[in-house]
């Protein structure tokens, strides 16, 4: 195989990829040809953000580079913009991606240092020197960088005075008190008005924070007000809650960061006939760092769902060498040898991580639905009729559908139509028009009647294929009369149901049984999709032929009740002026060159009288 077919072939399997991602926020990792995470990003909406990097010409050479080296696409989705940005630094942070320190204009990204001097400070910078302090990042968004340090301002009086201070230039008196002292931003340790010890706690706490173990120093501000309260010290003890407030408001109640989750696992698991889609998210220290979904084939029809997950627990805690001591699942799992606990949380914290790992796993299961009814059209027909047959408890697979509707206006060239689904594909050679013949006047009921019975006795007299499942555009009285002429009158069986309207004449219900039941279905989903699909068809079907009916009689009853203009004259008239109305506008002599001057006499002289 050559280089440019190898090259086409990467390409239409990436892009495989961006077309089937999802429009919503969350963090997208490249990988490269050794399965190793090269870049992490971000994204309001992933489809859009992802597929940039492919459609567009890009002037940077590194992120030319970047796009060259990609060889996979995974991707985590979140709820919110916020969740996707703080998912994003937790993963950088983990995995270091090669292309996120090279990108952005051949910076890195900033990182907040702690450095190593004998009164510690705390800032921003872009340059990495380990001698001189204890670095947290890199940071890819900015603004979270600067929301820690000015959280870490608020809460420690930490000097940012560039001095160099010793132990011996304090003893020797080499400093004063600067403006940051006067205006409480700093307790000046520098002339011994704060001691070094109060002062490196400070530090260690700030520490702390930036790592992101909040709750161990949340409850020892909690103990530590607790105890100054008892003390009747509560001038101080209020110092201290002001600290927690701000650290407690601080902390994101988001789905990825947690203040109550430490080194746990979660996982969650949608299944289909075939196939088990299973998701695994590692929590340490409150945040989402590892995130993976899987399928696990199905060796036996029996194997539960409960099965699957135990299996899929085991595999993904030893592949990832997994040590937490609590995992986190959506039902109970028996008989699971194990040293972790398995909890099913109904609430809180825990919680909101199964529904975020319950999003990436519908995700996931979406996509590949998605990727494999590219490679198969056909399959995907079979599968939403199955669906449709386990839904609605049907005999047999729904293979042909037909569907019906009438049209007129005020009873007037009342018309039906009958549409045919097979395979979940309109199948036109099969449709029929039907001219109401017994029914005066709008009633739509007595139509349906007429046009069903004329149906179905001709099928059965030409002893055709009757359909598998019929559907009524209406509600239960569309339903009613189909079921009077199908059950009661000509005796077969031929399962029924109907789309229901809402007060805003959209289909928003389907109805299935007698009495007839609501039956639950998402309006978004793709077999929802598929029964509108079939109730526009007919809609449009049946409109046509009403359109076409009506034109019709309009011309007849214009042009027929002219005495003098015969149906030849009449058809040579249409053949060449197309319509009544091009015939109003051409002058006598145009029309006598055609049909003669006596004729264009007796037809323009009745159609004036009728203008006026």
């Amino acid at each position: 195989m050559g280089k440019s077919q190898e090259k086409e072939e990467l390409r239409t399997y990436l892009m495989g990829i961006v077309h089937n991602l999802p429009e919503c926020p969350g963090c997208y990792q490249y990988f490269d040809d050794t399965d190793t995470i090269i870049y992490v990003g971000k994204a309001k909406n992933l489809k859009r953000r992802v597929s940039s990097y492919f459609t567009k010409t890009h002037d940077n050479l590194k992120t030319r580079i970047l796009v060259s080296k990609i060889r996979n696409i995974k991707y985590i989705v979140v709820n919110t913009e916020e969740d996707a940005l703080l998912l994003e630094n937790n993963l950088i942070k983990q995995h270091s991606p090669r292309y996120n320190i090279l990108l952005k204009d051949g910076k890195t990204y900033p990182s907040i240092v702690v450095t190593h001097e004998y009164l510690p400070r705390i800032f921003m910078t872009r340059k990495i020197d380990k001698k001189f302090g204890t670095y947290f990042g890199p940071y890819s968004h900015v603004p979270t960088l600067y929301g820690l340090l000015e959280l870490i301002k608020n809460l420690y009086p930490l000097r940012r005075c560039h001095e160099h201070i010793s132990a011996d230039s304090i003893k020797e008196g080499k400093h004063k008190e600067c403006l940051e002292y006067h205006i409480k931003n700093c307790k000046a340790p520098c002339i011994g008005k704060q001691s070094r010890e109060e002062y490196i706690q400070n530090i260690e706490e700030a520490k702390e924070i930036l790592k992101g173990n909040t709750s161990e120093l949340e409850r020892k501000m909690l103990k530590e007000m607790q105890t100054l309260s008892e003390e009747m010290r509560f001038e101080e003890a209020e110092v201290i809650k002001k600290k927690y407030v701000m650290l407690e408001n601080y902390q994101s109640k988001s789905e990825v960061v947690s203040r109550t989750c430490h080194n746990i696992d979660v996982f969650n698991i949608e299944d289909n006939e075939n196939v088990a889609y299973i998701n695994y998210l590692h929590i340490t220290n409150g945040c989402v760092n590892q995130a993976y979904t899987f399928e696990y084939a199905k060796r036996m029809n029996d194997e539960t769902k409960e099965d699957l997950l135990a299996a899929g627990i085991l595999e993904m805690r030893n592949r990832y060498n997994s040590e937490s001591k609590e995992v986190i699942v959506p039902f109970p799992v028996e008989h699971l040898k194990q040293d972790f606990n398995i909890v099913v949380p109904q609430k809180g914290d825990k919680k909101k991580l199964l529904e975020l790992s319950k999003l990436n796993v519908l995700q996931y299961k979406k996509d590949r639905i998605q990727q494999s009814d590219k490679l198969n059209p056909e399959q995907k027909s079979v599968r939403l009729l199955t669906e449709l047959k386990d839904l609605l408890r049907l005999p047999t697979l729904p293979m042909q559908i037909e569907c019906f509707d009438n049209s007129n206006i005020s009873g007037s060239d009342a018309v039906a139509a009958c549409i045919v689904f097979k395979k979940g594909k309109p199948s036109k050679n099969d449709y029929r028009k039907y001219n109401i013949k017994s029914v005066v006047g709008p009633d739509d009921y007595a139509s349906m009647k007429e046009v069903v019975r004329r149906r179905y006795t001709r099928l059965l007299e030409e002893e055709s294929p009757l359909p598998d499942l019929i559907i009524a555009d209406g509600g239960k009285g569309q339903m009613e009369v189909i079921r009077e002429i199908i059950e009661d009158e000509l005796h077969i069986n031929i399962p029924i149901a109907g789309l229901a309207k809402n007060d805003k004449h959209r289909t928003n219900e389907l109805l299935y049984g007698f009495p007839q039941q609501t039956i639950g279905l998402k309006t978004d989903s793709a077999l929802f999709h598929l029964l509108t699909n079939i109730q526009d068809e007919v809609h449009r079907f049946a409109i046509k032929f009403h359109r076409e009916k009506r034109s019709k009689s309009q011309i007849k009853s214009e042009l027929d009740s002219i005495k003098g203009i015969g149906e030849k004259t009449k058809e040579q008239l249409l053949k060449k002026f197309k319509s009544i109305k091009r015939i109003k506008e051409t002058s006598l002599d145009e029309i006598a060159k055609e049909i003669g001057t006596r004729k264009a006499e007796i037809l323009k002289q009745a159609l004036d009288n009728t203008k006026e």
